[in-house]
């Protein structure tokens, strides 16, 4: 099932950025860029960085200036991650671009990459919530709350990865299909921004 080949590699990306823990630290993707793998560990790459400049914005004590520059960097990193997701369709809708879609079909209330998308946010939402259940110097209570939160993590994965792979199969079978709206995101346009067109003039 394709969640089960996804969420290593989402894991794995978690990992290797957690050896050093840097928002600037380079990523070195190890799969061939010709590969899904390789888009899957880039997609999550970017939500693992993202989460971390998260977690920065939200130092009370943060430079005002600092901040700001820290606000467009995730501004572009948003940006990122949908042009991402819109990537991971492209190679769903190319791989079952020869399906036989019934007449019956229905169409899924998400595309199969958004639906990735939140899988590679809960693996790292399991990640840090499985850092907090066993962090030493926490107290048992914090450590006993985080883990009853990570075990609704972990039902949360299996659900969301068995509506995933029943999803794909639909999709393949022909009983839904796929139709993939561009997000077009309106704030980082200085075309449809009107702070942004507005200051052109």
């Amino acid at each position: 099932m394709f969640s089960q080949f996804a969420f290593p590699i989402f894991e794995q990306s978690i990992n290797d950025y957690h050896k050093f823990d840097d928002v600037n630290q380079p990523i070195e993707n190890p799969y061939p860029k010709e590969k899904i793998e390789h888009l899957l560990y880039a997609k999550n790459w970017v939500d693992t960085v993202q989460w971390h400049y998260e977690d920065i914005i939200r130092d009370p004590n943060i430079d005002p200036v600092e901040a700001l520059i820290l606000k467009r960097k995730i501004d572009a990193s948003n940006q990122v991650r949908t042009d991402m997701v819109e990537y991971i369709d492209s190679y769903f809708l190319q791989k079952y671009a020869s399906v036989n879609v019934k007449p019956a079909a229905k169409i899924n209330s998400e595309s199969p990459a958004w639906a990735f998308d939140r899988l590679s946010i809960l693996a790292l939402k399991i990640y840090h919530m499985n850092e907090e259940a066993t962090r030493e110097e926490a107290s048992a209570d914090h450590r006993a709350k985080c883990q009853e939160k990570l075990n609704v993590l972990l039902e949360q994965k299996k659900d969301l990865t068995t509506a995933i792979d029943d999803l794909l199969t639909d999709i393949e079978a022909g009983d839904k299909y796929m139709k993939v709206y561009k997000q077009m995101k309106m704030y980082n346009d200085d075309e449809l921004n009107p702070v942004l067109y507005q200051n052109k003039k």
